[in-house]
C-alpha cells in the first residue's frame, strides 16, 4: 500500500484580463500585499481568444500573467480563488451590480503541470471543497507545455506557453 505524501511547494500565478491598465496597478499591489512580491510579469497580451467576457468588461480587453515569489503548498488554491473573487467584486464598476473591471484566474505551476482554479464545475475539473474546482489545463512533457481537449483556447497560444515555460524556469530555480 502507498503511504500518502506531502507534495511538494508549487508555483502561484494569476492571469488578470482588464481593460484598464489602472485598475491592474491596483490590483497587483493588493495581491503583493497578500502573496508577496511578484517575480514574473508577462507582457500585455490583447485578450482577442474569445468574446465571453466583452459584454461584462467592454472592448479591447488585455491578459498579463504574474507568478510570486513565495511558494505556495497547492492546497492553499482553493482559499487563494475566494479571495481573487472577492478582490474582483471589489474593484467592480460600482454603479453595475455585476460588472468586473478585472478578472483574476489564480493557478498554480509544478514541474508536472499548470493547474487552474474555477467556480465552475465540468466533467475534467476536480472538487477542492469550498466552492471551487481545479483542472489539469496544461501539462509538461517533452521539454514543453501541451493542452488537453478542455484546454482554453488563449492557453494554447504561444504567447502563454512562452510565459509559462519562463514561469517554470523559475520555479526550478527555486
Amino acid at each position: 500500500m502507498a503511504e500518502a505524501i506531502k507534495p511538494s511547494p508549487v508555483k502561484l500565478i494569476i492571469g488578470a484580463i482588464f481593460a484598464s491598465e489602472g485598475i491592474l496597478i491596483k490590483a497587483r499591489q493588493r495581491l503583493e500585499r497578500k502573496f508577496g512580491p511578484v517575480d514574473f510579469q508577462s507582457p500585455a497580451i490583447p485578450f482577442d481568444f474569445t468574446d465571453y467576457y466583452r459584454q461584462e468588461m467592454g472592448p479591447n480587453l488585455t491578459r498579463r500573467f504574474f507568478s510570486f515569489q513565495r511558494l505556495i503548498k497547492p492546497d492553499e488554491l482553493a482559499a487563494i480563488k475566494l479571495y481573487t473573487n472577492r478582490l474582483e467584486a471589489q474593484f467592480s464598476r460600482r454603479q453595475e451590480k455585476s460588472s468586473r473591471s478585472i478578472n483574476l484566474d489564480p493557478g498554480y505551476i509544478s514541474q508536472a503541470k499548470l493547474v487552474l482554479a474555477s467556480c465552475k464545475n465540468y466533467y475534467h475539473r476536480i472538487y477542492l471543497g469550498k466552492g471551487v474546482f481545479a483542472e489539469i489545463a496544461l501539462y509538461f512533457q517533452e521539454g514543453s507545455f501541451k493542452f488537453h481537449p478542455w484546454t482554453y483556447p488563449d492557453y494554447k497560444s504561444a504567447s502563454y506557453i512562452k510565459s509559462f515555460t519562463a514561469i517554470r524556469e523559475i520555479y526550478r530555480r527555486q
